[in-house]
């Protein structure tokens, strides 16, 4: 039996993240600018990922006492990363993973053009630029014995 998928955050509420906690989001800009898109979003890692219809584009992390990876992670392939990085020099592999080249790359939050960088990764989503977002796999039910 399929799994019902719950209802995906809005950006007219006056948060993003449902349940009974509310946080602060981070790098709350990104969601302003992609919100032509109507974008939702996800808890992800402890950061937020941001969906646009059925891909995965971004996830928005900023953890304090682990700030290496802070900043805009870029949802993308491996193949795609040199034609990325002439446009962001400062982008990198995501080092949460323990690997040297992910395909998860960050824009650390921590460089002094971060905001402009991340501004331009959204207007690239926004003209659906094919080299960011992912279609994720679909998990495997769980056998039940």
């Amino acid at each position: 039996m399929a799994k019902a998928r719950r209802q995906p955050a809005s950006l007219s509420g006056e948060t993003f993240l449902s349940g009974s906690r509310r946080r602060s989001l981070p790098h709350e800009f990104v969601l302003e600018a992609l919100a032509p898109l109507s974008p939702w979003t996800r808890p992800m890692f402890g950061c937020l990922a941001i969906y646009i219809e059925d891909r995965i584009v971004m996830i928005l992390r900023d953890k304090a006492g682990t700030d290496d990876d802070n900043g805009v992670w870029i949802a993308t392939t491996l193949a795609h990363h040199e034609s990325l990085r002439q446009l962001f020099p400062r982008m990198r592999s995501v080092s949460v993973f323990g690997k040297a080249v992910t395909d998860w790359q960050v824009l650390p939050a921590d460089e002094p053009d971060f905001e402009a960088a991340a501004r331009r990764a959204c207007q690239l989503i926004l003209a659906r630029d094919p080299r960011i977002g992912k279609v994720p796999r679909r998990k495997q039910a769980k056998r039940r014995v």
